[in-house]
């Protein structure tokens, strides 16, 4: 048994702990909040006893089986015997506010837990709310197949519609789209605070028949606001959307209207934890206690002084006032710091005392001061210089002056790591726009350097390459993009020659594409020439696959004709980490594509660059998605609010002048109505406050120095003020000498220090059957796959796969829908035991709804293929009429703990057999000729998951040939599966150490998605 308590400090254990009622936790900065938080759910799982008072004496049938034997209660005693402990993992609610926070939670979770898990539920307060009202979307007269829009997509809903919203004061003549970014902040802001359109309303007009109340002006913008949040709320509901707010607002919405529905979650989820606590809005928080009633167990963990996302509603009063409305939840104070050095804590806890009384430990008398429980001193220095490139040269030479101090081993974890690396430093900013200047600097120094922005995609240079060539074949003569096009360094048309072609632009007004036509006669080389008539020639191609075929094709020959993406995958193999920066980018552009085909019968390249001009007019920039812990030895360049959560041996923050940090106050454009407010409102200068906080993360998020650097002179007129925080921290201006600025190095100096930063790949925590199968076939494929993750075209074989699966899933579905509902009659007399089914005219209507249209080579193609799914339905649906398989489980996931690491996937189908189950997974495949080429692997690894996990007898393992409706069926022995388990084991340790070498063979390359970009095929 995992020892749950081992290492924890006294405050720990007690909250890892903790029995019933509710508790709050305030875990400062680097006091191991996730480690208490990860260990508590585990504790819940292995350890807590079942107690019979805990519970409701009426607790419904469904739910008596929290006393059966189950993976999670199951315990062996000395005599063998099993006695029942634990909380199963689906009787426990974790919600954080990031899905990185509840992915890290779940893989501690897993690196705790002794065996292998399902339906833990640990997820946003966002998808935990979608989970629910897909489930019970019709009880509540939502759409059961709602879209969720993103900011950009309600900005475009609003801009199509803006008739709709009959603005006056808010919609300015010579801009008329003006307001409706602020109009949906706004919108977000209500919903925040559970405030719907009709009270809303209500509002505004008893404001306007009451006439001492306002001036006129003021009551007609109220009602104006007022009834477009209504009228945008209404258009949501016409297109089968919500927004964010709405997931939360229509769960409570759900659980006040339907309270068997809640009491079923209340019954459902023993125990709740909430990361995070104090970032808590005013609705997330009435959800919580809404669920967590009358039973209260319910366990908060935060700290005021890291509240720092007001400006995403977060409610800091949450927190303050948790003890008010549980006066006798027990409060733990976690103060062991085990990341920072003590004389930077008691620096950084003078300065955030200042926004007392505003904060937990004045209002609680609570002690809050955080003990260091690594000896030493840090570096505390403030740095001033006269100018911005000076401030940014004085950080970069301060890197390279550290990473020459030898790193001391003081602790046994620490031993061998003596050299200090780029990924040891931070330069914290408090605004994206900040960050140009180092960047700048730390490319002539030769610093390798990560910008992790949340945004800007759209204006990466190998995404505005793929935007200006969709732009030319859009419009050919779009001179602009074509010109872009002509500059990329894998069409090297020389320069004399560009310069030729713009001068026939002008000389005879033509467009670029024109010119390019006469090229012959314009003066341009003949080497020039063949270039530009290959670019021709790729137009032309483009542009009639583009009447045929979606974006997404359109977008991958390009990337293939140009050899664009070949060239990136050269570089990044060899360690370059720009290209496999690039690599990433075009990843999420190319998700971004795929979402515009999900959503849009009109797949073309004209109509995504309509949706992406109204984008780009709408302020998007194309959000960022990315790993901080992945990748290469790197400095971090990242806002405050990007650093929270995250550590750094130094932390430089930089910037520190007047109208910087602390930033100015900038008003909500549209106040919401102080008497709509429900969030208690602290006293005091909030902003400021606000400010400092965010300050306090910055400087806690260093282990062995913070460097706080400013300058007086940043481009404007007038000199720079020291920011009020220096002085608060007891700094004052003093003008230190200039740095040099400089450092000595020539070009192979640059590249070698550059070419230090070599790739540390990332790998997954978890690891999933196509992954181990593509590392055996192929090392070189593996890290093309999934870890460069190099873009791969889809195949009209997935398309096709996924809709068959896809079909049964939803036909099975509904057969056990029928079957529950059968079960009972109205005088409770059990109904047959023949289970219920869809009409075979319901499964094709199915299969038509579930239909994917992607990568056929045409039409008749697609038709081809649709009618051959519909025949190998029809005669699935007579081999099974009248004898359908009773089914346990759908699409069941799975997470299986194998030695050290672990494996993920899903099971397509469990039914219920005599004496235990079978398995079931679909292929469309032929059917191997004889059992002995039959690879059961897979199926192995589920039979392990079905016991380890999901506590059931497989007694019948069977893949089901969707081609000749076929099955071929066996069992795995217990050697069998020991042999399966040992060789995942095996192959992830060699994953983990690989080089990744090409394996390559006749049959390996010409199925290999990779064959047109790997210098190491065979063909």
């Amino acid at each position: 048994m995992v020892d749950l308590l081992k290492d924890l400090n006294q405050a720990q254990k007690e909250a890892v702990s903790h029995e019933d009622g509710p508790l709050l936790i305030v875990a400062g900065a680097g006091t191991g909040k996730t480690t208490v938080i990860t260990r508590r759910l585990a504790f819940l799982i292995l350890e807590k006893k079942i107690n019979p008072h805990t519970f409701p004496s009426d607790i419904q049938s469904q739910d008596k089986d929290i006393l059966s034997p189950h993976p999670s209660r199951l315990k062996e005693s000395g005599q063998g015997i099993r006695e029942g402990v634990g909380i199963k993992p689906d009787e426990i609610l974790a919600l954080t506010f990031t899905e990185k926070a509840a992915g890290e939670m779940e893989e501690r979770a897993d690196q705790i837990l002794p065996y292998g898990y399902v339906d833990l539920w640990i997820s946003t307060f966002h998808s935990f709310c979608e989970r629910i009202l897909k489930e019970h979307a019709i009880d509540i007269g939502l759409p059961g197949d709602f879209k969720l829009l993103n900011q950009t997509e309600q900005w475009l809903l609003m801009r199509q519609n803006l008739e709709r919203f009959d603005l006056d004061y808010y919609r300015p003549l010579g801009n008329p789209t003006k307001f409706i970014h602020s109009l949906l902040k706004h919108f977000s802001r209500a919903k925040d605070e559970e405030i719907w359109p009709e009270n809303y309303l209500d509002y505004a007009e008893n404001l306007k028949l009451n006439k001492d109340s306002a001036i006129a002006e003021d009551k007609d913008r109220l009602l104006e606001v007022a009834s477009a949040y209504h009228a945008y709320q209404q258009l949501l509901l016409e297109n089968n959307a919500l927004d964010f707010g709405d997931l939360i607002n229509y769960t409570l919405k759900l659980f006040r209207t339907r309270p068997a529905i809640l009491e079923k979650y209340r019954q459902k989820f023993k125990y709740i934890l909430v990361d995070e606590f104090q970032d808590t809005n005013w609705a997330q928080y009435e959800l919580i206690k809404m669920i967590a009633s009358p039973k209260n167990n319910l366990t908060v963990v935060g700290d005021d002084d890291q509240s720092i996302y007001k400006f995403r509603g977060a409610s800091i009063s949450n927190i303050m006032q948790f003890k008010n409305d549980f006066p006798y939840a027990r409060e733990i104070i976690i103060t062991d710091n085990y990341r920072t050095k003590q004389n930077i804590l008691d620096l950084a806890y003078k300065f955030i005392k200042q926004n007392d009384p505003n904060r937990l430990e004045a209002k609680l008398g609570i002690v809050k001061k955080l003990a260091a429980q690594r000896e030493g001193e840090g570096i505390i220095e403030h740095l001033h210089y006269k100018t911005a490139d000076q401030e940014a040269r004085a950080v970069a030479e301060k890197i390279l002056e550290l990473k020459k101090i030898p790193r001391p081993s003081a602790t046994p974890f620490e031993k061998g790591r003596e050299e200090i690396g780029y990924q040891d430093f931070a330069i914290l900013v408090r605004a994206n726009n900040q960050a140009e200047m180092f960047m700048g600097v730390f490319d002539q120094y030769g610093i390798p350097y990560h910008f992790l922005a949340s945004a800007g995609l759209y204006s990466k240079p190998v995404i505005l390459d793929i935007i200006a060539y969709l732009k030319t074949l859009d419009n050919y003569h779009e001179s602009t993009a074509l010109y872009r096009v002509l500059n990329m360094p894998f069409v090297g048309l020389a320069y004399d020659d560009l310069i030729a072609l713009n001068f026939a632009v002008r000389r005879k007004n033509w467009s670029l594409y024109e010119a390019m036509k006469h090229a012959a006669a314009v003066g341009v080389s003949p080497d020039g020439l063949r270039k530009i008539n290959k670019v021709l020639g790729f137009i032309e191609k483009h542009t009639a696959i583009a009447r045929e075929r979606g974006i997404s094709k359109v977008v991958f020959k390009f990337l293939e004709d140009f050899s664009y993406l070949a060239n990136l995958t050269k570089r990044a193999e060899k360690g370059d980490l720009r290209a496999a920066e690039e690599i990433s980018y075009v990843n999420q552009f190319l998700k971004k594509i795929e979402g515009f085909e999900r959503a849009n019968p009109d797949k073309s390249v004209k109509n995504f660059m309509i949706g992406l001009e109204m984008a780009l007019e709408s302020g998007e920039e194309g959000s960022l998605a990315g790993n901080f812990d992945e990748g290469p030895d790197t400095v971090k360049i990242l806002t405050v609010h990007g650093a929270k959560g995250l550590e750094f041996k130094y932390v430089f923050i930089v910037n520190l002048v007047d109208l910087r940090f602390p930033s100015t106050d900038r008003k909500e454009p549209i106040e919401m109505p102080t008497a709509l407010v429900k969030e208690i409102l602290p006293e005091g200068d909030i902003h400021l406050e606000e400010e400092r906080r965010l300050f306090y993360v910055a400087m806690t998020r260093a282990r062995d120095g913070v460097f706080l650097t400013s300058a007086s002179d940043y481009g404007g007129q007038r000199k720079k003020k020291l920011s009020r925080f220096l002085v608060e921290l007891g700094f004052v201006e003093e003008e230190s000498k200039a740095p040099t600025g400089q450092v000595y190095f020539d070009e192979e100096k640059m590249v070698s220090e550059s070419g230090r930063a070599t790739k540390k790949y990332w790998l997954p925590s978890k690891f999933s059957f196509t992954q181990l199968k593509a590392f055996e076939t192929c090392p070189l494929q593996y890290k093309f796959a999934h870890v460069l993750v190099v873009p791969t075209q889809g195949k009209f074989t997935f398309s096709f796969g996924k809709t068959m699966h896809s079909t049964l899933q939803k036909f099975f579905d509904q057969i056990s829908k029928k079957e529950n509902h059968k079960q009972t009659d109205l005088f409770g007399g059990k109904g047959s035991g023949e289970a219920a089914a869809p009409t075979e005219d319901e499964l094709l209507k199915i299969y038509e709804e579930t239909w994917i249209n992607d990568w056929y080579d045409s039409k008749s193609h697609e038709d081809e293929y649709r009618k051959l799914g519909r025949n190998k339905f029809r005669d699935f649906y007579k081999l099974h009429e009248g004898k359908w398989p009773k089914t346990k489980y759908l699409e069941k996931g799975f997470n299986l703990r194998v030695g050290e690491c672990t494996m993920r996937g899903v099971i397509d189908r469990v039914d219920e057999v005599p004496g235990g189950i079978e398995i079931v997974d679909y292929k469309t495949g032929s059917v191997p000729k004889d059992e002995k080429y039959l690879d059961k692997d897979q199926l192995l690894i589920y039979q392990a998951a079905a016991r380890e996990v999901l506590g059931e007898n497989p007694v019948l393992l069977s893949y089901y040939y969707l081609d000749e409706n076929k099955k071929m069926s066996f069992l795995g022995t217990d050697e069998e599966i020991g042999e399966i388990k040992e060789k995942i084991a095996a192959t992830i340790r060699e994953i983990k150490k690989s080089e990744f070498p090409p394996k390559p063979s006749l049959f390996t390359c010409k199925n290999c998605d990779f064959k047109d970009i790997c210098e190491h095929r065979v063909l």
